[in-house]
């Protein structure tokens, strides 16, 4: 199954209406617009240019058969394709350098042999969707703000072979997908990665009765909860809980104990902190669960 990327949403919503609908465990392919909705081509294209209310275009949504709400949707990654250049854009008012971005400026890198090329500098790939979630149960949540839905989470280990879990808030979860990034280092500092077009292939699969807090990635050798609020303290307290949660699930340690470990041995990080709300991520090695 395909979905084309003409399929763009800006909010995801209860009352968007399904484009296509899959059973649990089938593959989709998601098509997918950059963050600019394809509108910078060139770096005589700057950012006050674009039409800002077609940005962070999310395609979808897709209705996923016998999600039922309290379920969980697990989102396997299977594939990342980007195309054959992306852009970066810096801005006055912009990220976290404001006061020393004087003027535009736009930079397009071609992808060229795993790598992009960054004014001469060779930067290896890092494939990665920016923004990935279901419906809220209520109000709708513009497609560039991350929560607990998911949404704009800006995360660098959102990548090809992770599983992310997502909550069921509406029938069907209408799952979407979009903002992909060729490159982006953690924080995401100027407000933008290597935007970029692409599409994902993604296996779908409802789950009932799952205990952890959402959302949550899982690689084959750690789990990463995620968090996003208004700080960076609050989005950093709710990822630490989280894993507190499955620590105390998966042994017998107490929560002073579970602080302990996380002390000694997990990694709090940022993924982005230039969105409306902030989103850190804790993560943890299985091993130190078995």
């Amino acid at each position: 199954m395909r979905i084309s990327k003409e399929h763009a949403i800006y909010i995801m919503d209860k009352a968007n209406k399904a484009v296509a609908k899959a059973k649990s465990g089938d593959r989709v392919v998601f098509e997918t617009c950059d963050c600019f909705h394809d509108s910078i081509k060139v770096e005589s294209d700057t950012i006050s240019a674009i039409d800002f209310d077609h940005v962070n275009p999310a395609t979808g949504p897709l209705y996923v058969e016998d999600a039922k709400v309290g379920d969980v949707l697990r989102v396997d990654i299977l594939r990342i394709d980007v195309a054959s250049q992306g852009a970066i854009v810096a801005a006055p008012g912009m990220g976290r350098i404001i006061d020393r971005v004087k003027n535009e400026e736009t930079a397009i890198c071609k992808i060229i042999d795993g790598y992009a090329d960054f004014k001469g500098i060779k930067l290896p790939l890092n494939k990665m969707i920016g923004v990935i979630g279901t419906a809220p149960a209520g109000e709708g949540i513009p497609t560039g703000s991350p929560h607990d839905h998911g949404g704009n989470l800006d995360c660098a280990m959102i990548k090809e072979g992770v599983s992310l879990y997502l909550p069921v808030n509406v029938e069907g979860a209408l799952l979407a997908i979009g903002d992909l990034h060729a490159v982006m280092g953690d924080g995401e500092i100027i407000g933008a990665g290597l935007e970029i077009a692409g599409e994902v292939e993604v296996r779908v699969t409802v789950i009932k009765d799952f205990k952890y807090k959402l959302p949550l990635i899982e690689t084959e050798d750690k789990w990463i909860t995620l968090g996003s609020r208004k700080t960076m303290e609050e989005a950093s307290d709710l990822a630490i809980s989280n894993m507190v949660d499955i620590i105390l699930d998966k042994t017998d340690l107490t929560e002073n104990q579970a602080g302990m470990l996380l002390s000694m041995v997990g990694s709090l990080r940022v993924c982005q902190i230039v969105d409306p709300n902030m989103t850190m991520r804790m993560e943890l090695e299985k091993k130190y669960l078995e």
